[in-house]
């Protein structure tokens, strides 16, 4: 279990805690919802959940592959619904890789897939993924 301590700090900014590292972030709400923009909104950590969980889910799997995966990038880009109640409707993911081969590239594209945040989205939320191959 890992514990996340949020302390609301009025404006509609937050600070969360990282229990076991003591890591913090902050949050803001969109300009687009009544915030200011000068920080990640909350749907803006869960799109960037999803991105680092396929890449660190890929950096397992290229350890065990040896695929140098080091500068590997992935671009996630959320659009929210426009209608309420207000709800991530895709998320675009594009990743630019290494070279691998067919079989490596098989692999480590069903690790993305795989990855726990991905599991964990509303069936809902189109997830649009491409892999961009030999793009480093």
């Amino acid at each position: 279990m890992v514990q996340i301590n949020i302390v609301y700090e009025g404006a509609l900014h937050t600070q969360a805690t990282h229990g076991p590292s003591g890591a913090t972030l902050s949050t803001d709400a969109p300009r687009d919802n009544n915030g200011r923009g000068e920080a990640f909104s909350p749907t803006d950590l869960l799109a960037t959940a999803l991105g680092t969980c396929m890449l660190t889910i890929m950096g397992i799997v290229a350890v065990r592959e040896a695929v140098a995966l080091e500068g590997a990038r992935v671009r996630v880009e959320k659009e929210m619904t426009t209608t309420l109640p207000r709800t991530v409707a895709k998320l675009s993911v594009t990743f630019d890789l290494p070279d691998a081969t067919d079989v490596q590239r098989r692999k480590l594209e069903n690790a993305a897939h795989t990855c726990p945040v991905h599991h964990s989205l509303h069936p809902d939320v189109v997830v649009d993924t491409v892999f961009n191959w030999n793009a480093l």
